[in-house]
């Protein structure tokens, strides 16, 4: 096998033996059961992609579609999609039900040895960001960027400390110099979110004055949006969809849907690392405009 080639198959019956089974013997094959109606599975299969380019040579990813390949469907008792199964050795060695994120995904093929010392790095600086010591997460991140520049989640990993400690224009500033695929994914896309959110919020009246202005006069959708802006920079995204679906209650037609708009954004925002929630919310919506 060319190390340098990525692994990535359709596979069906008649070919699994072959793609799946045998090949396991030499590299782990991780075989993702996927409906391709499903979101979740598309999502799923877009990142074990990404990850099988990734780590060239140092796995496999296979394909099953469960509405063509009933028989496998079958033979491996798929009841969930998207359905993960881990073949090593000729054997199914791990299963995993759901949607998993790039955190879980990591972990996963860490567990096989297949992994990158930067991601080592960004691990260690994350939990020391979160522990309070931020300057030494920064150094950290630093350091892995000049070890391993390709690695774009680490300079990702730089845009949300800079977004969590205030520095706007730094974060904005690295943000800007990502590829284009990058700030295109989940993640990408929330950071983009986040940067969206500080900058409007940095152009109001500031939350404790719009606060005042909703208990005063609780119609006045402008200061319920702007106090929505603020409330989603300090993280507190139950009483900021609060404010805006006071207002689709109120007045659906604010600003030409504006209300609407944001929640839809917000919840795109949120569903990379939590999904749950980004869900409620969508679910919420879609009640309320039905």
């Amino acid at each position: 096998m060319n190390e340098q080639q990525a692994y990535i198959f359709e596979v069906s019956e008649n070919n699994f033996g072959s793609t799946v089974v045998l090949n396991s013997h030499k590299i782990p094959v991780i075989v993702e059961f996927m409906g391709v109606w499903s979101e979740p599975c598309i999502r799923l299969e877009d990142s074990l992609v990404a990850l099988a380019r990734e780590f060239a040579g140092q796995f496999i990813f296979a394909k099953v579609d469960i509405d063509e390949q009933k028989a496998l469907r079958e033979e491996y008792g798929i009841q969930n999609l998207p359905t993960l199964k881990v073949f090593k050795d000729g054997e199914v060695v791990r299963t995993e039900e759901g949607l998993l994120n790039d955190d879980e995904l990591g972990a996963l093929l860490k567990s096989y040895g297949i992994y990158r010392e930067s991601d080592e790095m960004r691990e260690q600086a994350r939990q020391q960001h979160m522990a309070g010591d931020t300057m030494s997460a920064i150094n950290l991140l630093t350091e892995a960027i000049k070890k391993d520049p390709r690695n774009t989640r680490v300079a990702m990993d730089m845009v949300q400390v800079m977004l969590d400690i205030g520095e706007l224009e730094s974060a904005q500033s690295l943000f800007d110099r990502l590829p284009a695929n990058d700030k295109h994914s989940t993640t990408g896309r929330s950071l983009s979110g986040q940067l969206t959110f500080r900058t409007l919020a940095g152009k109001t009246a500031g939350r404790e004055r719009l606060l005042t202005r909703v208990t005063e006069n609780p119609e006045d959708h402008d200061a319920r949006f702007d106090l929505a802006v603020c409330l989603v920079t300090e993280h507190d995204y139950a009483q900021a969809m609060e404010q805006l679906f006071s207002i689709l209650d109120m007045a659906p037609d604010y600003k030409e849907g504006a209300a609407k708009e944001m929640i839809i954004n917000l919840s795109n925002m949120l569903a990379p690392n939590d999904p749950e929630l980004a869900q409620e919310f969508r679910r919420r919506l879609s009640n309320a405009l039905s």
